[in-house]
């Protein structure tokens, strides 16, 4: 099972990256953190590097419902979107599979937390 969803979308960075967060808003999610890596790359190590923003999203009810199983899942969230520009026309939007993720936790009360996110995001990727 690979351990993240994703799908080219023909359309430029930031529309797709306000389609991202309207998704991500219809399934319940909010962003709680948004790193524009292009920028740190360059401030931090002065390269250039394509447009990449890494979106920690979070829901929550879930978030909730997931600590409450395994207190230290605060490890694992938020649940990563990153959107990337291929070119001017394409850009890629991938997020993290929990089930996977998850996987490495030995929890069964994870499970249906992890389920639902799963299908949640994967809804997300695919609606943008």
């Amino acid at each position: 099972m690979q351990y993240y969803f994703s799908r080219m979308i023909a359309g430029s960075f930031e529309d797709t990256m306000s389609r991202a967060i309207e998704e991500l808003q219809k399934e319940g999610f909010g962003v709680l953190t948004e790193i524009d890596v292009k920028a740190t790359m360059k401030k931090k190590l002065d390269v250039d590097f394509k447009k990449y923003h890494i979106l920690g999203a979070c829901n929550p009810p879930f978030a909730y419902k997931a600590l409450q199983a395994e207190d230290k899942i605060g490890t694992m969230l938020p649940c990563n979107v990153i959107i990337i520009e291929v070119d001017a026309d394409t850009t890629e939007v991938a997020a993290i599979n929990p089930l996977v993720s998850m996987q490495a936790v030995n929890n069964p009360g994870l499970n249906d937390v992890a389920q639902t996110i799963t299908g949640k995001l994967k809804k997300v990727v695919e609606s943008i």
